[in-house]
């Protein structure tokens, strides 16, 4: 089942709730990034067990001290009465389950967007899933060399799709938290294996609408893609020898057993372009 705008948004943190594990940068079906994507991060709080700090998003720095990811992340942590200083980001390749004290940490600031869930006109046409972290100092001081990843031009995606440009285009999910799920025996549930590592997967373009690209990450096609709580983590436009570092959109949901969809937020509309503004964001 597909749900739209904010119903698809309050999908992602109830999975998240359900699952009770690492939250997001789910990847199926994928490999270990290493540091191929050394700007793709993960948003981390102590928001299970006070002391006890663990991942919950995925993003990617997109400014010096400005990290992308979705709202229904930082909204879900202000849900729990995490303050909004009370968050960290690493961009270590492995931050371990729950969070090694080794490993590196920039504390930041969490900034909702003040119209998340708003459908707008139409219904469900604009859920405004963004959020950014600004950090308390340039990523660059903790990982020497870090560069920001580049945003798209504006209304891109619209342009591609009247040029058919996007049939058969890949983009390339990144992130950090559980892996395809594992067939549980007997009454067991099904379990997603998280290991804190970040990995990444290569999706296809299925459908746009005025706010999403849907993207397949069917196995049977040679797909991977994203699952529980995979939000706010980039998809950039491309993979392999065609990938760039454009973020197409972040992560917002996807379908229920994570073998068909990843529902991602394009970030080349116009509202997408004046949140980011307001931090300073480099808009091409």
């Amino acid at each position: 089942m597909k749900l739209p705008g904010k119903a698809l948004a309050l999908l992602g943190v109830a999975a998240m709730v359900l699952l009770s594990v690492g939250q997001a940068g789910a990847i199926t079906f994928g490999v270990l990034d290493g540091n191929d994507h050394p700007n793709v991060g993960a948003l981390i709080a102590e928001w299970r067990t006070p002391g006890v700090k663990e991942e919950f998003c995925s993003g990617t720095l997109v400014a010096p001290s400005v990290f992308l990811t979705a709202s229904h992340c930082t909204a879900g942590l202000q849900s729990r009465e995490i303050p909004d200083h009370d968050v960290w980001v690493s961009f270590d390749t492995d931050i371990g389950d729950p969070v090694r004290p080794t490993t590196n940490l920039i504390r930041g600031t969490m900034h909702t967007n003040p119209e998340f869930g708003f459908s707008g006109p139409g219904g469900f046409s604009d859920p405004h899933d963004i959020a950014v972290i600004v950090l308390d100092l340039p990523a660059a001081a903790v990982y020497p060399g870090i560069e920001p990843a580049l945003l798209p031009t504006p209304a891109l995606f619209d342009q591609l799709s009247v040029k058919n440009g996007l049939r058969g285009q890949k983009f390339t999910a990144v992130g950090y938290g559980v892996q395809q799920p594992e067939p549980g025996t007997g009454p067991l549930p099904d379990t997603f294996p998280f290991d804190g590592k970040r990995w990444r997967a290569v999706s296809e373009f299925d459908a746009i609408n005025a706010a999403w690209l849907r993207l397949s990450q069917n196995r049977a096609t040679g797909d991977g893609g994203t699952c529980f709580g995979d939000s706010g983590g980039p998809n950039f436009l491309g993979a392999g020898a065609t990938e760039t570092d454009v973020i197409a959109g972040v992560t917002v949901t996807g379908d229920a057993v994570c073998l068909a969809t990843n529902v991602i937020y394009r970030l080349d509309t116009a509202s997408a372009r004046q949140f980011l503004a307001l931090f300073g964001v480099p808009l091409p």
